[in-house]
């Protein structure tokens, strides 16, 4: 569902730009609304949610797919943990819809997927990992790293229930806006993926802002 935001980007209390292939990682506090913002198209942002006074709850795919009945999120969509909590609500989207099924690029999967060569390629597990080992003060390892949404990637499911990877729908200006339940911890790789068309071959910036 697209509905715009009423939010001014100038009153924002926080913007940074996240480089392709860079990573995104802050606590946000309870009431806050972030915005993701797609600058130049197609891009994926791979993003983890967790409780910042207890990773050990953290999003969850499966609670957040049974409860709403679909597997793409969108404007209106309660993002759910592992608890059966509400960690975050998307209050706005002008993309349309957003992946849950995915996953994130790993070199493992780099190699089985496309070919030997690729192991090398920077992926956005990662990113994720170098995230926590230079975070320390959350306490979080890679046995942390799980299910994640992919904001803006395009992973249709096919007749006979498979995924496939294509083009994506967003546009340069695009954004989603989340509003914080608790006290959360954001963790965005912004996908460098060369591989296949998620972000059309061309990793590009992404902008966070965060208004209280």
């Amino acid at each position: 569902m697209i509905k715009a935001s009423n939010l001014q980007a100038e009153l924002a209390t926080f913007r940074k730009i996240v480089p392709a292939g860079d990573y995104f990682m802050q606590v946000m506090k309870q009431g806050q609304t972030i915005r993701i913002l797609d600058l130049e198209g197609n891009q994926a942002a791979d993003t983890l949610f967790y409780n910042a006074n207890d990773p050990t709850e953290r999003y969850s795919a499966m609670d957040t797919i049974r409860e709403q009945g679909n597997v793409y999120l969108t404007a209106g969509t309660k993002l759910l943990s592992n608890e059966g909590n509400l960690l975050l609500e998307i209050v706005a989207d002008t993309c349309g819809r957003h992946d849950t099924l995915g996953g994130a690029c790993a070199t493992e999967s780099n190699t089985v997927r496309y070919a030997l060569e690729k192991k090398s390629m920077h992926a956005c597990r990662d990113s994720w990992m170098l995230a926590v080992a230079e975070n320390e003060q959350f306490g979080m390892s890679k046995r942390d790293i799980t299910h994640n949404i992919n904001f803006f990637m395009n992973v249709p499911v096919t007749s006979d229930g498979g995924l496939t990877f294509a083009d994506g729908i967003s546009a340069a200006g695009k954004y989603v806006e989340l509003r914080a339940a608790m006290d959360v911890i954001v963790l965005i790789s912004n996908c460098p993926q060369l591989n296949n068309p998620c972000n059309g071959y061309n990793p590009t910036p992404i902008e966070v802002l965060i208004w209280d």
